[in-house]
């Protein structure tokens, strides 16, 4: 019998690795001179983090980095992606450099090298020192300028150790769910306008760590975004609901990916928010839009399209009540997700190199049963994601690497650390680690490059 094209193995220079961020397992949050961040002080705040969960202790990765690094080795995990703690860098956001944040970078960069783990970078990944949320956070166009400023110094410090960086995390997140929705840090409830404008400093915030990679990189050193696009799977893989797929992703996309590869707003866009439009100073999208080596997709879930009725160019469908999904009420799970969001980025943007930065589910009563974790759950979501990964490749998308969310149970921002995403497990009381039953998985879809 023929074996199924998934069973072939991945490219031989296929990245497989693993991601966290320093918020959710650092822990030590006012250790050696590191500022207060908003995540800090959104979690002191009655009712805004799952049972009064703060980020004090998390995963004490701050002290164990070097074991925690061990583990993954031994795992066969090569590839990590990480995040640095701009308070920790900038305890007020600009102002001084701290030189004792640099140097914990340094020593855990240095770590994941003796390990034999190419470290991947992001610069933000949420974590906006709270002293700039007090001069008006992402609403105010001298965040920009202040992480203008951090791009460069942690850049210009790090680039030795560092070849591989990721300019910010899920814009949506940091912007919609932070100063629109209110669920995460800071928790404002702001305009659409002033919504808007926060995507347009974030996507400057974007311009100025390329700029500072290329400034201060070096040679072979690489950079790009990661993005949470709006994804959606066309009910049938016809040519009308295809396109009317490709028509979803593209309006949905347009404030984010769309500006940045057109350039500019486009009057779609325009037409669409009026008056709530961003406003744009000349030379914004020169800045904003500079090439990239890469595009990186955070995928979890998504849309069901087809083709539209009465003119319309698609009908978005609604999931049924009982739809299967994950512990996070937002996490329906939906594998195809990952093969039409690498497929349209390619087609709609040229992308010519793509990396999953994040996929990943997370439940809740993950618990160690005779020293094991037998979370099949999780197991089930990996290989169904990654069969759908690989027939992306196959089908010549430039899908060049994976990581998975995440490397150990951590806190999980507003769910706290009731909500367990780690292939590892963490008791927090002893920090004990615990691998589970999904890292053996991972470890044997690592050495074989094969879906098993």
């Amino acid at each position: 019998m023929k074996p199924m094209s998934y069973s072939s193995p991945f490219p031989d220079d296929f990245v497989f690795g693993v991601a966290a961020a320093a918020a959710q397992i650092e822990g030590a949050s006012a250790a050696d001179g590191k500022g207060e961040s908003i995540w800090d002080r959104f979690a002191q705040q009655p009712g805004r983090i799952a049972n009064g969960d703060t980020l004090e202790g998390a995963c004490d990765h701050y002290h164990r980095f070097d074991e925690d690094f061990a583990l993954m080795a031994s795992l066969g995990i090569r590839h990590y992606r990480l995040s640095i703690s701009w308070p920790r860098l900038f305890p007020q956001g600009d102002g001084e450099l701290n030189p004792a944040g640099l140097a914990f970078y340094r020593r855990l960069l240095e770590s994941l090298h003796r390990h034999g783990i190419t470290p991947w970078v992001t610069l933000f990944h949420w974590d906006l020192p709270q002293a700039l949320e007090e001069r008006g956070g992402w609403t105010a166009r001298a965040t920009v300028d202040a992480f203008a400023r951090y791009a460069e110094a942690t850049v210009a410090g790090l680039a030795d150790l560092v070849r591989h960086w990721i300019t910010l995390n899920e814009i949506r997140c940091f912007t919609w769910l932070a100063y629109g929705v209110g669920n995460k840090a800071p928790g404002r409830r702001e305009s659409e306008a002033v919504v808007n404008q926060t995507y347009h400093h974030a996507l400057l915030c974007h311009g100025h760590a390329v700029r500072a990679v290329r400034r201060h990189g070096g040679a072979g050193a690489q950079v790009g975004l990661t993005d949470n696009c709006d994804v959606c799977v066309p009910v049938t893989e016809t040519e009308a609901d295809i396109a009317a797929a490709r028509a979803w992703f593209a309006e949905r996309n347009l404030h984010l990916l769309g500006a940045i590869h057109a350039e500019g707003y486009t009057q779609a866009y325009l037409q669409r928010v009026g008056d709530a439009a961003p406003r744009v100073e000349p030379g914004d999208f020169g800045l904003i839009s500079q090439p990239t080596d890469f595009l990186g997709l955070n995928v979890y879930t998504a849309t069901f399209v087809r083709a539209g009725r009465d003119g319309q160019a698609y009908q978005q469908l609604d999931l049924p009540p009982h739809y299967p999904r994950a512990d996070s009420p937002w996490l329906h799970l939906v594998p195809q997700s990952i093969y039409w969001a690498t497929r349209l980025c390619h087609e709609l943007y040229g992308h010519q190199s793509i990396y999953i930065t994040e996929n990943g589910c997370g439940y809740n009563a993950d618990a160690v049963v005779d020293g094991e974790v037998r979370d099949l759950h999780r197991r089930d979501y990996l290989r169904n994601h990654l069969r759908e990964l690989h027939r992306a490749v196959a089908d010549g998308v430039p899908v060049k690497g994976y990581f998975l969310w995440s490397f150990i149970d951590n806190f999980e921002w507003e769910d706290g650390y009731e909500r367990r995403f780690g292939i590892v497990h963490c008791d927090y009381a002893t920090q004990q680690r615990t691998p589970k039953l999904s890292a053996h998985y991972y470890a044997d879809v690592i050495r074989t490059r094969r879906i098993l």
